[in-house]
């Protein structure tokens, strides 16, 4: 039995709306059996065909203040009204066993993340090939208005200039090339050294009689 057993890490995945972060995460979360999406905790309630624990935890404003001052949530944050957070036992359980999570957040929630668990994150940002190919793929959507559209590419300036917080920059000009990177990334992070647990002891097993 090997000595060595890998600890999981935590991959964000971050972009301004319409870059292909969705459709990559979906393509990774399909090809990789090691992958699980974060599930997060929210008090928005819940829509027609959603399950309690795939899609989100629900719970009351109350309960999740209460998550908040116990120091529950990795990250949490205000959207439109609503809390939304990242239980920490389930992705900590996660990573002791050896499995990876995926979070599909903002460079807001990156930031409480690498304030948090700093040692277990690997953080890449999505970019568009262009900004005119931004807006392209917004409106072909054909879910927004045009001033919709307009509030997005502004939020999306704000959210690019966050580019740098980030370990891994990539630019998505095929999506197929984009996850086929961020696979590379996966196997590479996976084989860091300060993720193989008991690798020390390896070591010196191997050396015991030598020299």
């Amino acid at each position: 039995m090997s000595l060595i057993h890998r600890r999981g890490l935590m991959l964000v995945l971050s972009s301004p709306s319409g870059a292909g972060k969705s459709t990559i995460s979906r393509a990774l979360l399909e090809r990789d059996g090691n992958l699980s999406m974060s599930v997060s905790l929210t008090t928005r309630p819940m829509r027609p065909g959603e399950v309690e624990g795939v899609h989100y935890y629900f719970v009351d404003h109350a309960a999740f203040e209460a998550r908040v001052g116990q120091r529950e949530l990795l990250e949490h944050a205000h959207v439109f009204g609503n809390r939304y957070g990242t239980p920490r036992g389930p992705v900590e359980d996660a990573l002791r066993a050896g499995r990876d999570v995926l979070f599909d957040i903002d460079w807001q929630g990156t930031q409480q993340l690498t304030e948090s668990a700093a040692d277990d994150l690997v953080r890449v940002f999505i970019l568009p090939p262009s900004a005119a190919e931004l807006e392209r793929r917004l409106t072909m959507r054909a879910q927004d208005s045009a001033e919709v559209i307009a509030m997005r590419m502004s939020k999306a300036n704000d959210e690019m200039s966050h580019w740098s917080e980030y370990d891994y920059v990539i630019v998505n000009h095929d999506v197929e090339q984009s996850v086929a990177a961020v696979q590379a990334i996966l196997k590479a992070e996976r084989l860091k050294r300060r993720r193989q647990v008991g690798l020390s002891d390896f070591v010196r097993s191997l050396q015991v009689g030598q020299g």
